[in-house]
């Protein structure tokens, strides 16, 4: 198991020109901007547009990265324009990851990296189970919101689909942070407040409801750590 250290996954990449898709509030750009060796521009790309304003928060005192509102099956870029594209924690949100990652492979040049990064549910711990079933209710509630959002892979089954795009030189790391305190008290307080948010968002759905209250007590009595992830880097 590799600790969660940026640098030793990112740094041989020089990234160059960077997009980051589906990024959300860019937690995986802090991610490349710690660990790649150099870059040109990271962009970070998300339908939502209002993730836009968190992206904004987090790095609107910086030219060389920056947000723009796309749909990640069309991306409107040029074949071959990216020497580093990346994709962390979204797959299952994705109905179908295949299209996605066709245009991610699109738009990097031949030779350029792809990078993918995604969290697993099997082979972790009481502790981290916390965090994976927390995360498959979420799903749950969101799905009967009506959004797209499925629970978590498999670790081989992330591996199939790396397998399918063909990569070259591949390599692997199972990344998680074994100091990570699963009774810290500002984590457990945003994990509650995420618990009440998705209560919230259940209303009318007794069982998601009652669920949501039996993870929040799993939460009390167990703690929470990150559950490892997958991260996987190779060339196009």
């Amino acid at each position: 198991m590799t600790a969660l250290d940026p640098r030793q996954v990112l740094g041989d990449i020089d990234g160059g020109r960077v997009l980051d898709v589906a990024t959300g509030a860019g937690g995986f750009v802090g991610f490349l901007l710690d660990g790649l060796r150099g870059h040109g521009e990271i962009i970070g790309i998300d339908a939502n547009p209002a993730r836009g304003a968190a992206f904004a928060e987090a790095f609107g005192d910086r030219d060389d990265v920056r947000f723009v509102e796309m749909d990640a099956h069309r991306l409107a870029f040029a074949d071959g324009s990216f020497d580093t594209v990346c994709v962390s924690n979204s797959l299952h949100h994705f109905a179908d990851p295949a299209p996605v990652l066709a245009e991610m492979l699109r738009v990097v040049r031949p030779g350029g990296h792809v990078v993918v990064n995604e969290m697993y549910r099997d082979s972790q711990s009481e502790t981290q189970m916390t965090h994976v079933l927390l995360h498959h209710w979420w799903a749950a509630v969101n799905t009967a919101g009506g959004e797209v959002h499925r629970e978590t892979y498999r670790r081989a089954e992330i591996l199939a689909i790396l397998d399918d795009l063909g990569l070259a030189g591949l390599r692997l790391a199972d990344v998680a942070d074994p100091d990570e305190d699963p009774h810290d008290p500002a984590t457990l307080a945003d994990l509650e407040a995420a618990i009440d948010r998705h209560v919230a968002l259940a209303a009318g759905h007794p069982d998601l409801e009652r669920r949501g209250e039996e993870l929040r007590a799993r939460l009390r009595a167990t703690g929470a750590r990150g559950a490892t992830q997958l991260v996987a880097v190779g060339r196009r």
